[in-house]
């Protein structure tokens, strides 16, 4: 099992813009495609502007051909272009469990 533990910085100002945007277009189709999120986040305290949403996958190639799947949606070749002009920065990292650490299923 890994996460993917994904963080958009936003230009100022942007961030209920992108909220809204997102969850008109973008969480239906990363849902359809990545599955439910394992966490999604607005930063309270700390850098604000910045959102966080995490996807968990079995594998490395299930997260790769999910990706793949999605990238390939017209629908979502559409979406980007309207949000990604409010997005600063962009960092992806994956997370795997520690040895004794055995993730609750739900």
């Amino acid at each position: 099992m890994i996460i993917e533990h994904r963080t958009y910085r936003l230009k100022a100002g942007c961030l209920n813009e992108y909220l809204q945007l997102y969850e008109a277009e973008g969480l239906d189709l990363q849902s359809r495609y990545l599955g439910h999120p394992a966490g999604w986040y607005v930063v309270d305290v700390g850098p604000l502007n910045t959102v966080v949403h995490m996807w968990q996958y079995d594998s490395h190639a299930e997260r790769e051909r999910r990706r793949k799947q999605l990238s390939e949606e017209p629908a979502w070749a559409a979406f980007l272009p309207k949000v990604t002009p409010l997005l600063v920065d962009m960092r992806s990292i994956i997370l795997t469990p520690a040895p004794f650490f055995t993730p609750r299923s739900t």
